[in-house]
């Protein structure tokens, strides 16, 4: 317990650093940014209170945890989120990394606004799920517990660092059997669920192969001879020979590596019962061509929480205090760039729409908001 309790005392010094520092904050906000805040009706002094803000943490569902022994080996009180399940709040002080419960995957740190995100979307068993912008994780491991233990999830991320961050935490989690993680561009992203359609508008992948056909490694094979007779075996961790011969033909090409080199997006990782095991690429690599096709096998619900400007972001905010607020007015507040944001959001947010089934749910948030929306299925008389 000594360790613990020198981690406690080192946590509330660093945290009382932090909000001496907060309490200044307002005073040395960038004029640029303070009449942002103004013509925004927004009060400066909010941001005095970042370093104030509980944590919070989502104990897994499925997991016996006892939280007495977790306040105690953590020497603080959790409070539990009544209008969250699972979901704990703590001091800003606490360090969860370093807890048993931590370590043996029975919980794990994720905003209370990113479980609200998650939670909007009423998850069922046997929805086909479609996240545009995973990374980090916490909420593809939210949506893949609630997913229980039918239908499917399909996220989409166009960095592979934070790609591999998701993976890492869906494999640590012991969530990963129903998903398939793709490195690709969410605002062209087209490719249909699998696990023989959508709960609401039920439609088969189709899986014609013969008997003699050969059984691939795992990688996302793109030799277009083969596309029709190469089928998905069990995923390995590690890159494949297909998937390094790849890699080289892109970079020979000139190819950016964020997708693949024809540009389909990558099939990153997927679960054993994610629907691939067995499929021919061809199948498992169908495109949505358009809206009237996603009617009949798109996805029941998608969550779109999309690139923001951070300005909603205290906490984030706050951070360019100790990295300079020249790099924060370059980035964030630059006119071209928050153009951009916004002409990226409405992509992200049109192509999730079309791939939404009749009747499915959609679900787009950012660090200001959270807005809800199911797609009905319109007919011309």
């Amino acid at each position: 317990m000594a360790a613990a309790a020198m981690a406690s005392v080192r946590a509330q010094q660093a945290c009382s650093r932090a909000i001496a520092m907060a309490d200044q904050l307002p005073s040395t906000l960038p004029p640029a940014f303070l009449t942002f805040l103004k013509q925004n009706g927004l009060d400066a002094s909010i941001y005095a209170a970042a370093a104030t803000l509980p944590r919070y943490i989502r104990v897994q569902p499925r997991t016996s945890l006892d939280i007495p022994e977790l306040e105690e080996e953590l020497g603080l009180k959790l409070s539990p989120l009544a209008w969250l399940p699972n979901f704990f709040s703590l001091p800003p002080q606490a360090q969860i990394a370093s807890t048993q419960a931590y370590q043996l995957g029975k919980l794990y740190g994720m905003d209370a606004a990113s479980g609200a995100a998650v939670a909007a979307l009423e998850i069922s068993s046997g929805d086909h799920v479609l996240d545009l912008c995973a990374a980090p994780g916490a909420k593809l491991c939210m949506m893949a517990e609630s997913l229980g233990d039918s239908g499917s999830l399909t996220a989409v991320d166009i960095a592979r660092p934070r790609l591999a961050a998701c993976r890492t935490m869906l494999l640590k989690y012991g969530l990963g059997r129903r998903t398939r993680l793709y490195l690709g561009d969410g605002t062209t992203f087209s490719l249909l669920p699998l696990n023989g359609g959508s709960k609401l508008c039920s439609a088969s992948a189709g899986d014609d192969r013969s008997d003699d056909e050969d059984i691939g490694d795992g990688g996302f094979h793109k030799n277009p001879r083969m596309e029709r007779k190469t089928v998905y075996g069990e995923w390995r961790s590690g890159r494949t020979r297909q998937e390094k011969r790849s890699a080289k033909r892109a970079k020979y090409l000139g190819i950016p590596l964020q997708t693949g080199v024809d540009g389909m997006p990558e099939l990153f990782f997927y679960g054993i019962e994610a629907g691939v095991v067995g499929m021919k690429v061809a199948d498992v690599a169908r495109v949505c061509q358009d809206s009237n096709e996603a009617s009949f096998s798109g996805y029941d619900k998608v969550l779109v929480d999309a690139e923001c400007t951070h300005d909603g972001s205290l906490r984030h905010i706050v951070k360019y205090n100790e990295w300079g607020w020249d790099t924060f007015e370059r980035r964030f507040l630059n006119e071209e760039r928050i153009a951009s944001i916004t002409s990226l959001q409405l992509r992200l947010l049109s192509n999730g729409f079309r791939l939404l089934n009749p009747g499915g749910t959609l679900v787009y948030s950012t660090c200001r908001c959270i807005v809800s929306t199911s797609r009905t299925l319109f007919r011309m008389q």
